[in-house]
């Protein structure tokens, strides 16, 4: 009797659909967010749970929030690209690369990143790269001969950071600071929009390196919205 084939039942969750039209960089085959041709610069960044309250057009949406509130976007990207281009950009999702996480997992969500980042891109959206790292495995070559955190990324692309809650501890500044001067060194970034504070031990040795613009974190700018605060450039 022939033997019935069954037909896969298991998604490996890599959605191989959103890169088809993606380049790559060797050799683990991170989907590159190019750079634009075009520099732009928001005049806030709206947390994704947040668009629907926000002005749009001058702003870039951004993932700085638990995972858990844009994980729609995570499983179906295609659904959210005409609802994110009423936005002037769009910052590639910040998928949460915790230091004690699994080196996988880390690796994981930084490709999660870059492939969406990557299909919005394909689909005419300004995307602006968030870039985020982990422990020192993602933005060193202590294990990988390639800094993993900053793959996908073209020099001199403007690109995006957060610093909310990354100063809490001193292994917090240091990893914030370690990474940083890693980023900036590989990148080149033209210009990095910091989402949250910028301790001035941290930033001030690059200041001459490139172009820093802070932004409040969603809730000190709705505090300050009366103020008519604007981002700080460094």
């Amino acid at each position: 009797m022939r033997r019935q084939k069954k037909k896969a039942i298991i998604d490996d969750g890599c959605e191989s659909w959103l890169v088809k039209d993606a380049v790559f960089q060797l050799p683990l085959g991170i989907p590159i967010i190019k750079a634009p041709s075009e520099l732009v610069i928001p005049k806030a960044i709206v947390p994704f749970s947040q668009r629907n309250i926000a002005d749009s057009c001058d702003s870039a949406v951004g993932f700085y929030e638990m995972d858990i509130n844009f994980s729609d976007v995570i499983r179906a990207p295609d659904v959210y690209v005409s609802d994110l281009a009423r936005f002037g950009a769009v910052i590639s999702p910040d998928c949460s690369l915790y230091r004690d996480a699994p080196l996988a997992v880390q690796l994981a969500n930084i490709y999660r990143n870059r492939a969406i980042g990557a299909y919005f891109q394909s689909k005419g959206l300004y995307v602006i790269p968030q870039v985020r790292w982990g422990n020192e495995y993602t933005y060193t070559t202590q294990y990988f001969p390639e800094k993993i955190a900053f793959l996908g990324v073209e020099k001199g692309s403007i690109v995006a950071i957060g610093t909310y809650g990354c100063s809490k501890t001193r292994e917090d500044r240091y990893h914030l600071s370690a990474g940083l001067d890693e980023m900036i060194e590989t990148i080149e970034p033209s210009v990095v929009l910091v989402y949250g504070p910028m301790a001035k031990e941290v930033f001030a040795p690059h200041v001459n390196s490139t172009r820093f613009v802070q932004f409040d974190d969603w809730t000190t700018r709705q505090h300050k919205l009366s103020s008519g605060c604007n981002a700080d450039v460094m």
